[in-house]
């Protein structure tokens, strides 16, 4: 496969400090792909944009002519900072600046576990300033909307909640790799301004949700009580029996494919019906 250069975009801080330099790759739309829907992958936590879903989506995009934006949170894979110093905020911001900077037209955003919870931030910024015809549909992998409260603060021991607003951060035993991940209080603090399911989630676009039933990460009843949010859009949920958090198998993979295929055929009878 054609690997698309990397490059850095300086993308603003709202507070006016010095702008985040993000790592980004943008495949450019070509042939018939340019009258189709961008796509726009987002992340998880503590992951980076060569991950195998990632290049999955960038093989899909390049096959079919199609846009396709991936680019590294700060603190994460080859884009700068410190990933102590991130925050829900700051990952979002990154996302609209970068959505903003290096697409044109509908997208639709892939987010993978936090990258699902951001791109759901992104759909209900984009909708309060009324752009959100850039939004063509969302496809959510194992989405870990509200996690920093959901799915660690409150699972953690009164000791270990201590020692984050004490000490400033846990170290997280890690699943995936030997290095721990860093809790910081600046996270958990953070997320809480960003909790979604309190209330209605309004996407002003279709929503394909992919989840393993055997995620330990981010459990099966957690997707149905966001399915339970979203009720005023069309949402799709395939569920995969022997999925895991990472759905990075071929089987995986190609359910992800098949949920692109079906939103762009969605999207195109739609088009045509109008």
């Amino acid at each position: 496969m054609c690997e698309i250069p990397l490059d850095y975009v300086d993308a603003p801080r709202s507070a006016g400090s010095k702008s985040w330099s993000i790592a980004r790759r943008l495949r450019p739309a070509q042939g018939e792909g340019i009258t189709k829907p961008g796509l726009v992958w987002l992340g998880g936590f503590a992951s980076d944009m060569s991950g195998l879903k990632a290049q999955f989506v960038d093989e899909w995009a390049k096959k079919n002519g199609q846009a396709f934006l991936r680019f590294d949170y700060s603190g994460h894979g080859a884009s700068k900072g410190k990933f102590i110093d991130g925050s829900i905020s700051d990952w979002l911001e990154q996302s609209l600046s970068l959505f903003h900077q290096s697409t044109q037209g509908p997208q639709i955003l892939i987010g993978s576990s936090m990258g699902a919870w951001i791109a759901l931030l992104m759909a209900r910024r984009l909708g309060l300033v009324e752009n959100s015809k850039r939004l063509a549909g969302l496809i959510l992998l194992a989405p870990a909307v509200d996690f920093t409260e959901c799915l660690i603060w409150s699972q953690l021991d009164n000791p270990t909640q201590r020692m984050i607003i004490d000490q400033g951060q846990w170290l997280r035993p890690n699943a995936y790799g030997a290095q721990p991940t860093p809790i910081t209080r600046l996270l958990i603090e953070d997320g809480r301004r960003h909790l979604l399911l309190g209330d209605i989630i309004k996407t002003h676009a279709p929503v394909h949700i992919i989840h393993g039933l055997r995620d330990s990460d981010v459990p099966w009843r957690h997707v149905l009580n966001l399915l339970d949010h979203i009720c005023a859009d069309p949402v799709t949920l395939s569920c995969i029996a022997d999925g895991d958090h990472r759905l990075s198998r071929p089987e995986d993979l190609s359910q992800l494919g098949a949920a692109l295929d079906h939103m762009i055929a969605s999207l195109e009878q739609t088009a045509r019906e109008e």
